[in-house]
């Protein structure tokens, strides 16, 4: 029985040592990673994606963007999408245009919420974040340069006023986005800020560049 333990024992030690071989060198928390051969057919599965991935990328994404036909077609497509958006564009500024004359200031909390993020962005830079001018106009006070209306604040964002450096914001925002920042133009009305820029009509003539500049 002895002699037949000492043959095990044996036996493991030297599968042990034929074993070794197929150990790599590094480990990790005490676990070693055998060396084994993949099997054949695995192998050559993945090659068969390698050529498929080529394939199809050469077909679907070389071949395929470069034929003439397509080509035409996709310019051809995208022509007339532009043309498709840019009328949507038309009627949409036309119709804007032409109930302006009848536009009230909203009082809706979320208009006058999208209204203030759009004026913090865009027109705060110029008018300060509370309206009471800086290189712009005071926007608090009873004293408008182009008109005191609602529909005159906004045809004024509407068209800008390109020769005091005030872009057209037509060109940049849609009519509701335009909408909406002048509805919350106008709640800042007799708000007060301090230090505001003097009205306009009533600031002193001063040689050099305004203090408010």
């Amino acid at each position: 029985m002895l002699n037949y333990l000492n043959h095990l024992r044996t036996l493991k030690i030297n599968m042990t040592e034929y074993k070794d071989p197929l150990l790599m060198d590094h480990e990790a928390d005490g676990i070693r990673e055998l060396d084994n051969k993949l099997p054949r057919w695995w192998v050559w599965l993945f090659y068969l994606t390698i050529v498929f991935a080529v394939g199809y990328f050469g077909y679907y994404h070389v071949y395929g963007n470069i034929r003439p036909g397509k080509v035409k077609f996709s310019a051809d497509k995208y022509q007339a999408e532009m043309a498709i958006g840019s009328q949507i564009k038309s009627n949409s500024m036309a119709k804007f245009e032409a109930d302006i004359a009848v536009l009230q200031p909203s009082k809706d909390p979320d208009v006058l919420a999208n209204g203030k993020k759009t004026f913090l962005t865009l027109c705060a830079p110029c008018h300060r974040p509370d309206g009471g001018g800086l290189v712009g106009p005071n926007l608090t006070d009873d004293y408008w340069i182009h008109g005191s209306n609602f529909t005159d604040n906004v045809k004024t964002i509407w068209n800008g006023v390109p020769e005091k450096g005030m872009i057209t914001w037509k060109n940049m925002l849609k009519p509701k986005e335009i909408y909406e920042a002048a509805s919350y133009i106008y709640t800042l009305r007799g708000t007060h800020p301090p230090n505001p820029k003097p009205p306009e009509n009533l600031a002193p003539v001063k040689k050099g560049p305004s203090e408010f500049e």
